[in-house]
């Protein structure tokens, strides 16, 4: 059986005291921030359930995040809108998204543990894990509060622009919402970045990403 507890201990045992994990949610989808998240739990916690956010449902991943915002030593999130990603790309603003979740901390840690395989620049020690949130406690902790943190998110811009579907597909590009696009076109949330080749594809003009 997994023990997600496994890194945190061994840095235990390596003598760092104070570990965060950090994690996104939201690099693939065609309009809406990406969100990132950074947690710090009580060494040992026992959490039923933790696991990496997307192989959770999503009541379930609710009801964890209450579980851990209850719990969390500490935990922040943070958001880089579609102005920012389309700026800076998607890569880079993820980056100061988990920049921000953690200067956000009001514990601050020793390390953190970072979920894929770059690490923002940070003020403290940082470890990337590739398919961290499946194999640190930290890391799931910050999985599930990134992905709820968005979901709700996009959930209340659908009250702004209902015509999309962002309530369903959290603005993920699904068949729905390409077809939303061919009807409505681009709304504001939408990163033009991301459209560009589909509207090439399409041969649509420039025009069509406002």
């Amino acid at each position: 059986m997994r023990d997600l507890w496994e890194y945190e201990n061994k840095l235990d045992l390596a003598g760092t005291r104070c570990i965060c994990g950090v994690d996104e949610a939201g690099r693939g989808p065609l309009a809406g921030p990406v969100c990132a998240a950074a947690v710090i739990l009580p060494r040992g916690l026992e959490i039923p359930g933790l696991d990496d956010s997307k192989k959770l449902t999503d009541q379930r991943r609710r009801t964890l995040y209450d579980v851990i915002t209850e719990a969390a030593e500490a935990w922040s999130v943070a958001l880089a809108d579609e102005r920012v990603i389309d700026e800076i790309n998607i890569l880079q603003a993820t980056l100061r998204a988990m920049q921000e979740a953690v200067a956000g901390l009001t514990v601050r840690p020793d390390l953190a543990l970072i979920d894929g395989n770059r690490e923002p620049a940070l003020p403290m020690e940082a470890v990337s894990i590739v398919g961290g949130d499946g194999r640190s406690a930290s890391i799931a902790a910050a999985s599930i509060l990134a992905k709820v943190t968005r979901d709700r998110l996009m959930e209340e811009l659908d009250g702004q622009y209902p015509q999309y579907g962002f309530a369903v597909h959290k603005g993920y590009p699904t068949r729905r919402h390409y077809a939303a696009l061919d009807e409505f076109g681009p709304c504001p949330l939408h990163r033009r970045s991301f459209l560009k080749k589909y509207y090439e594809k399409k041969n649509e003009p420039a025009g069509s990403l406002g």
